[in-house]
């Protein structure tokens, strides 16, 4: 399901009262792989009760079992009002974005990065921590693990190029190109983030693929940014 539909399902179910609905992430940033990429949205609405949820309803479902992650549904003053607590996703879609619909509400967001390096580090670690979970889960099938690399691996270079906002204003869209910036502050190999990524893009084929040594491989890298990113975070306080 593309975006085009999304918005037009939104706009015939909620004709009044949808004031913009926003694309954001690698679809905006032009890091998008096609079928392996989901689209990723913003809808702000004047209201958020449960007529509006219900309105909404059917076309976010159709959206969802496309594989896409359930719109994020804000008012403009409650999305006014997220800027200090949600600033590794604000800051993304204010810096790269594309208006389907409406208005351009995300353009004027004052972002506060005060709580910046906190969600940075609670989101690194949580995200850990459901690896750990989810790898039990597998027993240890190569599919199910290639599939669980494949699936967090977005995730992980999302926070990773919010990472990189700690050592650099600037960031690049792409993730794999901040993802190398980032090895050259944090100094590890990114090697295998591209190797998931071409399993992801089936550019690679598993059967020549060490599942259990990429997974401890990955794991690992995993650790050793979070632990230098937790040591670049205890020497700013």
């Amino acid at each position: 399901m593309k975006p085009e539909k999304l918005v037009d399902g939104f706009k015939a179910a909620c004709p009044t009262g949808l004031s913009s609905i926003i694309l954001y992430g690698s679809a905006a940033a032009g890091d998008h792989t096609g079928k392996q990429s989901d689209y990723n949205v913003l809808v702000v609405v004047e209201e958020l009760g449960i007529d509006t949820l219900n309105a909404l309803s059917k076309t976010a479902s159709a959206w969802s079992k496309a594989g896409n992650p359930a719109p994020l549904l804000f008012t403009k003053e409650r999305l006014a009002q997220a800027t200090d607590v949600f600033p590794i996703e604000l800051l993304d879609i204010t810096e790269c974005h594309t208006v389907l619909f409406g208005d351009d509400v995300v353009a004027g967001l004052e972002i506060s990065t005060a709580n910046l390096r906190l969600q940075i580090e609670h989101e690194l670690r949580g995200a850990l921590i459901r690896l750990r979970q989810s790898y039990l889960l597998t027993q240890g099938k190569e599919a199910a693990v290639i599939g669980l690399m494949v699936q967090s691996l977005s995730t992980f270079l999302v926070l990773f190029r919010a990472s990189l906002r700690l050592f650099e204003e600037q960031v690049p869209q792409k993730k794999f190109q901040a993802l190398e910036k980032l090895a050259g502050h944090l100094a590890f190999d990114p090697a295998v983030f591209q190797t998931v990524q071409a399993l992801k893009e089936d550019s690679k084929k598993a059967k020549g693929v060490d599942v259990s040594a990429l997974f401890n491989n990955y794991l690992k890298t995993v650790e050793r940014v979070i632990d230098a990113v937790d040591a670049h975070i205890q020497q700013e306080k």
